[in-house]
């Protein structure tokens, strides 16, 4: 293959997923800029190996080399950041919408918004690659095991933890401890 055909190539397979690219950087890099970089050197080595990547679906494909490019640039540019790997069954908090697109509800929905993505952004690094590919990006399991190059029931294992980082960063802490009421008991009762 010439590299014409390899950029035509590029431009019908690669280039559409370029947004799910940036996606990724930006949850694992936390900065726009950074991303940015990050996304273009990524689409550099994307162009240099087209010729090597057999099939129809480049996404996954993508995706794996968004995520070497990003991992590259965390060790050269942010080596103190760590990350921590714990495998636990937990499931994800889920936060209903507002039905209404009142002023306050619209406020309510921002605010849950930014708290969930607080919440992402809090995870380290493996579980919130395997959160972001899942609930964002929508990726099958083996894709996600294909991307980031880890057996598919530690992507299952790490989404479980995630999804319970998630549950409990989202939990409301003021939430008040709920008592039975004893009964009453009568009085002026005698026996």
């Amino acid at each position: 293959m010439g590299d014409d055909e390899n950029r035509r190539r590029f431009e019908s397979l690669a280039l559409p997923h370029v947004d799910a690219a940036y996606n990724l950087a930006r949850w694992l890099t936390h900065n726009d800029q950074d991303a940015q970089d990050v996304v273009q050197e990524a689409l550099m080595r994307a162009l240099r190996y087209m010729a090597r990547f057999h099939g129809d679906n480049a996404r996954p494909w993508l995706l794996q080399i968004v995520r070497h490019a990003c991992f590259s640039w965390l060790r050269e540019n942010r080596p103190a950041e760590r990350t921590y790997l714990d495998d636990a069954d937990d499931s994800l908090h889920a936060i209903a919408a507002p039905a209404a697109d009142e002023p306050h509800s619209v406020a309510q929905r921002k605010a849950e918004r930014r708290e969930i993505n607080q919440a992402i952004a809090a995870l380290p690094i493996p579980f919130r690659e395997v959160l972001v590919l899942r609930e964002l990006e929508d990726l099958s399991y083996n894709d996600i095991a294909r991307i980031a190059e880890i057996p598919i029931g530690t992507v299952m294992s790490r989404l479980a933890r995630a999804r319970g980082l998630m549950r409990e960063a989202l939990m409301p802490s003021g939430r008040p401890v709920l008592r039975p009421v004893p009964r009453s008991t009568q009085s002026g009762s005698s026996s």
